[in-house]
């Protein structure tokens, strides 16, 4: 679940601004979006020039990023005259429609789900021509389908991450004579056969724990099972409720995740029983990974910068991961996982000319070089990226033979997704069936 982004990243953000302080202070802070001053205004010139303009961006995201953030758009507004006035805001959520209806909206806006830009689509304009052909041409039709209410584009994706990693270290697996799983099976397979060594390493270690979104971590479990034993049809099915939450498939899929969550000889590793799954903060649930107590973790990309400094995240390194894998090989990789999406509550030509950069290459490269983000924009040279994860993960999301889905419960509507869903895990943990649990969600979606 791509909860708020601000509270689902403020861990990984402080881990990562020891390493990327440096960086972010070669580029331009504050909100006067000043460039470099040697920035070659060429690469520019299509977007017009705009001297005194002004446009207002407002997003979830804060701090270090949003410094980050602010630097990649820096000779994008020098060479083009426009000042970006930016605001971050850990209230963007609810703030976004409150801004809208009083007459105050921003004009864009970078919606961390796609459900949230549904809400606001009518207070939206249509994304310009030019920003729905650098989408067709940088994005897969899975993309630009986020953007999309009604049949308009509205939105453009921006930043991406990728779910469904399994983090473990190299070197432990190398000791124990223990392969990376290839399949599902093969996984189960290996989780039964540290388990039944009876030593100290229990195969899992997890944490759901996350204040008033306690649970989020086990819907990511759960939606990785449906889009790898069902598919993505099922999976659109589901999100959309052209299924129950609990038809029989999703059932299974919350059963299969459950011979690993549910059962004590599996985890927790390095805290206690299943239930203490729910009192672990997912910020930690990782650690003993590195301790030697769990062999294994299931977390996003954004793990990497939970680790502790000075961890190295490399195939060779510290610590490294493998992609949740495939439970029916012949699906090829299907991933799920999360990102933003730039919606316009005005058409002033340079509001048009930042949402048109924002949607390009050139911006996805001056982001993704700083370091703490990804993209799966087509015109993203990898090679940019700070890291080996992200570079993997790049490339996965590059890959057209990848089948990507957004988080589940981010496309369904929050009184289930960011609501019954979340409790629904933490229920299901302490004890409740899986058909009590899927009933609960079912009799909680919305009638219309």
């Amino acid at each position: 679940m791509a909860i708020l982004r601000s509270r689902r990243l403020m861990v990984p953000v402080a881990a990562l601004s020891v390493s990327l302080l440096a960086l972010a202070g070669c580029g331009s802070g504050g909100n006067d979006s000043a460039g470099s001053g040697d920035a070659d205004c060429a690469d520019y010139e299509t977007y017009g020039t705009f001297d005194g303009a002004e446009v207002s961006v407002y997003s979830t995201i804060v701090d270090l990023e949003a410094e980050l953030l602010e630097n990649s758009w820096a000779d994008f507004a020098e060479c083009t005259g426009i000042e970006v006035a930016y605001e971050g805001s850990k209230e963007f959520e609810t703030q976004i429609g409150v801004r809208a209806q009083g007459g105050t909206a921003p004009d864009l806006a970078i919606f961390p789900q796609p459900g949230l830009l549904a809400d606001q689509a009518s207070n939206l304009v249509a994304a310009p021509q030019a920003v729905s052909d650098l989408v067709d041409e940088n994005w897969s039709e899975d993309w630009k389908k986020y953007g999309t209410v009604d049949g308009t584009f509205y939105a453009a994706p921006m930043l991406a991450n990728v779910k469904g990693y399994v983090w473990y270290v190299p070197a432990t697996f190398e000791e124990n004579g223990w392969e990376v799983p290839t399949t599902w099976d093969e996984m189960t397979e290996l989780t039964e056969q540290i388990a039944d060594e009876g030593g100290d390493v229990k195969p899992w270690c997890a944490g759901f724990e996350s204040g008033e979104a306690t649970g989020w971590p086990g819907t990511d479990w759960v939606e990785d099972a449906v889009l790898r034993e069902h598919g993505p049809e099922v999976y659109d099915q589901w999100v959309t409720h052209e299924i129950p939450f609990n038809d029989p498939q999703i059932v299974a899929s919350f059963d299969r995740v459950g011979e690993i969550l549910k059962d004590d000889s599996n985890v927790n590793g390095g805290f206690g029983d299943v239930r203490s799954i729910l009192s672990t903060p997912f910020a930690e649930a990782g650690q003993p990974v590195l301790d030697g107590q769990c062999a294994m973790h299931h977390q996003a990309s954004f793990q990497a910068a939970n680790w502790p400094e000075g961890t190295t995240v490399a195939e060779d390194g510290d610590v490294w991961a493998f992609m949740t894998p495939p439970i029916d090989a012949s699906q090829g990789t299907a991933i799920t996982g999360g990102g933003e999406l730039i919606g316009a509550y005005a058409d002033r030509p340079e509001v048009q000319a930042l949402q048109t950069y924002l949607a390009s290459a050139e911006f996805a490269n001056a982001r993704v070089s700083q370091g703490g983000a990804i993209s799966a924009n087509k015109g993203l040279d990898p090679e940019v990226a700070q890291s080996d994860l992200d570079r993997q993960s790049i490339e996965l999301l590059q890959d057209p033979e990848t089948v990507f889905r957004f988080d589940g419960s981010d496309l369904m509507p929050g009184a289930v997704g960011a609501n019954s869903f979340w409790s629904g895990i933490v229920n299901w943990i302490n004890g409740s069936s899986t058909e009590e649990v899927t009933q609960s969600v079912e009799d909680s979606w919305p009638s219309s």
